[in-house]
């Protein structure tokens, strides 16, 4: 079974997202633990995630994804935006806890012309201090297109964060198909390379969901510039061989193309299509 869902608006509560994750043939979706600009959050609603959970056991669904906010930066050259970005990484992993079978994922950070050692430095430092051996919730490394200071450019960057977090176990990568080839591996053309070398420097056990996604712009152009499935650079074609392909076909995609609910309903339905059940 294909398990894909979208990026789902969190404002109406965690059984309507997945209520309507179902209304468009989904078994899995994302969505932002608050306001993608960060900010305040509304007090957990501990009732409305038990009802989410028996909802996700009801219908089989794969584990489905928290985004964090994108301003979240735990290597920032401000030290009082630093400690916000803790503070913030804490509390949506301590509501995380609530959802089970869940994923908490994040953007590493920019290091603000710091460099990238001190950058990596400091992720690890907020990581350290903010894992814990009793969490149930996965932390996801996302993968990134290498814009601007962007830390975890390449594979190396993200290996080394996690080879130097104590509770590494805890920790897991979310590879994005257009920040990859926005940063220059060519998941068209050479996949199993990609692959291979993912294995290589990080390890595909870590390997833990897909953002599904096309590129507006051209390998290596570190835009990080999402298209529609088939629309951009990427391609259907090279879209499906990662469904398809034998070492990711059994992890979970979440969609994050400029799309509404009915465009990421024909986005799945044409994934579906094209996806080879073994």
């Amino acid at each position: 079974m294909l398990n894909i869902g979208c990026h789902l608006s969190s404002v109406r509560g965690y059984e309507a997202m997945g209520k309507e994750a179902l209304s468009i043939s989904a078994n899995t979706f994302q969505f932002f633990t608050r306001n993608p600009r960060g900010g305040d959050v509304k007090p957990m609603n501990i009732a409305d995630a038990e009802a989410l959970n028996k909802l996700l056991k009801e219908n089989n669904f794969a584990r489905v994804l928290a985004h964090a906010p994108y301003t979240l930066n735990l290597c920032s050259a401000d030290s009082g935006i630093r400690e916000f970005a803790k503070r913030i990484f804490a509390e949506d992993l301590a509501r995380m806890e609530y959802i089970e079978q869940g994923m908490l994922n994040f953007h590493p950070g920019s290091h603000v012309k710091q460099g990238v050692e001190t950058g990596i430095t400091f992720i690890v430092d907020a990581l350290n201090g903010i894992l814990s051996k009793e969490q149930k919730t996965l932390v996801l490394l996302e993968t990134m297109a290498g814009k601007g200071s962007e830390v975890g450019r390449n594979f190396e960057e993200l290996a080394e964060i996690i080879k130097r977090v104590e509770l590494n176990e805890k920790l897991g990568v979310c590879l994005d198909t257009c920040h990859v080839h926005d940063a220059g591996y060519d998941i068209v053309n050479a996949l199993d390379s990609v692959l291979e070398e993912f294995d290589k420097v990080i390890g595909l056990s870590r390997l833990k969901a897909i953002h599904l996604n096309d590129s507006k712009n051209p390998l290596g152009s570190h835009k990080d510039r999402h298209e529609v499935i088939g629309g951009g650079f990427i391609g259907l074609s090279a879209l499906v061989n990662v469904i398809n392909h034998p070492q990711l076909s059994h992890l979970p995609f979440y969609l994050e193309t400029p799309n509404e609910l009915p465009g990421y309903a024909e986005e799945i339905k044409l994934l579906r299509k094209h996806f080879n059940e073994k």
